[in-house]
């Protein structure tokens, strides 16, 4: 699975790449939403594992970009905004599951499977 990782915490973005790369998929990894945007144009992923408090933004904005251009997309937020009302966005935006940080990262592959 091509999976693009949109998080702009080192250490997070860091051990979710290493951890995704070693259950064997593909990944890219970018740090705001400007480059999510630009990779999600040139390159077809699977599977985007999306922060939602980005330094340029929101990352729902991004949810809203796919979802509106009709992208199937498979899309897991993994945020530390941890609200109902955080959760029903996100829900609401389109994402296929949400994960509240800090998670085990075999959640996180257990989830990644059942929206494969």
């Amino acid at each position: 699975m091509n999976v693009l990782v949109v998080e702009d915490n080192f250490d997070i973005g860091d051990a979710v790449s290493a951890h995704v790369v070693a259950d064997g998929h593909r990944v890219d990894w970018c740090m705001n939403l400007k480059d999510a945007a630009r990779r999600l144009i040139s390159k077809k992923y699977d599977l985007v594992l999306l922060d939602l408090r980005l330094p340029d933004g929101n990352g729902l904005s991004l949810l809203q970009d796919i979802r509106r251009e009709d992208d199937k997309t498979r899309v897991i937020i993994m945020t530390a905004q941890d609200q109902y009302s955080d959760r029903l966005a996100g829900m609401k935006g389109g994402a296929d599951d949400f994960l509240v940080k800090p998670f085990d990262l075999d959640e996180l592959s257990s989830r990644m499977r059942r929206v494969k």
